[in-house]
């Protein structure tokens, strides 16, 4: 095996090039291994391998800076960048992490997990680097994908008006290479990409520019002749519009072919440039290359069949979107949003029954809250769904396009709380403090799948100011769940779970159920506890919070969240000040990024699971 050779980037490049598609072919199969057992990004990294080893093959890593957009798409570089055996770890707690992570290596230039951050990431390297006189290249790769978050094209803005040294490479990961990649495609790109014509370009364009009282003139005419050729024969015109030269495109899974370009686009010193590289996602796993959404991001499955261990669960974010798809059969002002993520937040059969009302924006966070904001003044009902991790790109739009103008949108926050394995870019513990302090906002916590389902009946009728509900990762039992029936809710009503005098817990979502669990635990020592299911965030239901305080001899409140600026704080702070010195504490997460691992080991590494809950309240209680 040529892999298990390859303990760094060193190893890589004693290889002949005859031997890479080998390795590729290794590699995959090692990331196949080992994804069917932990789970991850599996379609995205299958499609890069024959990209990271042309990468790492060509530049002089990690000297020459490389910057992977999203970053779900390293697995490759974290093998063949002296990870090899840890990558059995990744995503297990203690483990090396799925995405890039600085700390971790020095070949993960920066710590990226969310779209389109690449772009400005190596325009500043690249201008750092300028500024400190130093000569090393720096590439980011970004995906076709992550060119739809806006955040991307303020970048190129930049990048195309300097001169520095940059290479972006585009990765491409539509089904099918285009006819683009044609003998002639070829053959121009190997042209415009030598280091002679490059020559031959600069210096004829500078000596013609130099004609006396005609050069200029000749100049923009012989420019926009080539240019308009150029367009004819290959794409990417749009990059070259804005100062950015463009190569391609490119068959991603040719290894000879990437490393011949590579070179080539290496030994031109000026100007920021892209390559345009066609790959397909799932690549070599049949599986992945029929369904690839469905493998973007998946738990164990079972290599021989693709299909995944575990019985049948109904997950929150189906409830969601079936919930809405049947709702919005009878109410035609239902529109339904999502920012790239119509599989995960369960909108598909939305789109089968409504097509018409229903709108992916891309990655576009920003753009989806002001574009919801603006259909309510159209009378209409949009219901925005993001997950809780990318709503934080939006919180100016929630503020200045929604919150001051009190527009009804309907938020649902999905995979709300901690969400395990992803780690810091992708748990979701930072939308309680953003929402609950926005003016007009109303903030919802379902702990149930009928609570989900009653919450969006409700927020579909609510007319006066922006719903907002969260909602976790994971599921119920589908068995005798209905869609065309719900209960009503009234906001800003408590519901108490079980009776005791000793101690109330006031918790909401999918905290309720650590809360039965340490009421058992605490039973056992004698001591009766209610549990109180809060719903409502806010507004907070302070009379029936304090008429509960008044009954027991002590709380804590319990929420899977950051305790500052989070719900138990903001109870606190909220009831009469004689009552406050009854709460013993506000139970969550700290003020820390908080690291990849199973929610079970995450809670009790921050002292939230029922067994290191029930020993802190014996303690104090005492």
């Amino acid at each position: 095996m040529i892999l298990e050779k390859i303990n760094d980037v060193r190893d890589l490049r004693k290889l002949p090039i005859g031997e890479l598609e080998k390795l590729a072919h290794e590699v995959r199969e090692y990331i196949l291994e080992v994804i069917s057992k932990n789970g991850g990004h599996l379609a995205s990294s299958l499609g890069v391998v024959e990209l990271t080893i042309a990468l790492h093959y060509v530049f002089n890593t990690p000297r020459d800076m490389i910057i992977w957009d999203v970053g779900h798409q390293c697995y490759a570089h974290k093998i063949l960048t002296g990870r090899r055996e840890a990558f059995r770890s990744i995503r297990q707690y203690g483990g090396i992490s799925g995405f890039p992570k600085s700390h971790e290596s020095e070949f993960d230039a920066f710590d990226t997990g969310h779209s389109s951050t690449s772009l400005s990431l190596a325009c500043g390297a690249a201008v750092g680097r300028d500024l400190t006189r130093k000569k090393h290249k720096v590439i980011a790769v970004i995906g076709d994908g992550s060119l739809t978050g806006g955040m991307a094209f303020e970048a190129i803005n930049q990048i195309g008006q300097m001169e520095t040294d940059l290479i972006i490479i585009l990765n491409d990961n539509e089904h099918s290479i285009n006819e683009n990649v044609g003998a002639m495609s070829k053959y121009l790109t190997r042209i415009i990409t030598g280091s002679m014509y490059n020559r031959i370009r600069r210096k004829s364009m500078d000596l013609i520019k130099g004609i006396p009282r005609f050069g200029s003139a000749l100049f923009n005419f012989i420019y926009r002749f080539f240019e308009s050729f150029k367009k004819m024969i290959i794409p990417g015109q749009l990059f070259e519009d804005m100062g950015v030269r463009y190569f391609g495109p490119v068959d991603g899974h040719d290894i000879s072919l990437l490393i011949g370009i590579l070179e080539r686009v290496k030994q031109i010193n000026y100007g920021p440039k892209i390559i345009h590289i066609l790959t397909k996602k799932g690549k070599g796993y049949l599986p992945a290359e029929m369904n690839p959404a469905r493998f973007h991001g998946i738990g164990p499955f079972d290599r021989a069949t693709g299909i995944t261990g575990g019985g049948a669960v109904l997950s929150y974010s189906e409830i969601a979107g079936k919930t809405l798809a049947h709702l919005a059969t009878r109410d035609k002002t239902i529109i339904a949003i999502t920012a790239a993520m119509k599989l995960g937040t369960g909108l598909y059969e939305f789109e089968n029954k409504s097509p018409e009302r229903f709108f992916d924006v891309g990655i576009a966070e920003q753009h989806a809250i002001t574009f919801a904001g603006a259909l309510t003044k159209s009378g209409l009902k949009p219901f925005v769904s993001i997950y809780s991790t990318f709503l934080q790109r939006a919180v100016d739009q929630l503020i200045h396009d929604v919150g001051i103008m009190n527009l009804p949108i309907r938020l649902l926050i999905d995979r709300a709380g901690a969400v395990g394995q992803d780690g810091e870019t992708h748990h979701g513990l930072f939308d309680i403090a953003i929402i609950k302090n926005i003016p007009n906002f109303m903030l919802l916590a379902p702990s149930t799948g009928e609570e989900l389902r009653d919450m969006i009946c409700f927020a579909a009728g609510h007319e006066h100011g922006p719903v907002a509900i969260r909602y976790p990762r994971g599921g119920v039992n589908p068995a005798g769940f209905r869609f065309d029936t719900h209960r009503p809710f009234t906001p800003g009503k408590i519901k108490r779970l079980t009776a005791g005098r000793n101690l109330a817990i006031f918790t909401f979502g999918d905290m309720v159920p650590i809360a039965r669990q340490v009421r058992t635990l605490l039973l056992k020592r004698g001591i009766s506890t209610s549990i109180i299911n809060m719903l409502t965030i806010k507004p907070l239901d302070i009379r029936g919070i304090e008429r509960v305080l008044k009954n027991v001899k002590c709380a804590i409140t319990l929420e899977n969240g950051v305790v500052a600026g989070g719900a138990g704080e903001y109870l606190l702070l909220s009831i009469r000040p004689e009552l406050r010195r009854k709460i013993l504490f506000c139970a969550g997460f700290p003020d820390r990024f908080v690291p990849h691992g199973s929610n079970e080991q995450l809670l009790r590494k921050f002292g939230i699971d029922a067994e290191s809950l029930a020993q802190r309240l014996l303690s104090l209680m005492k």
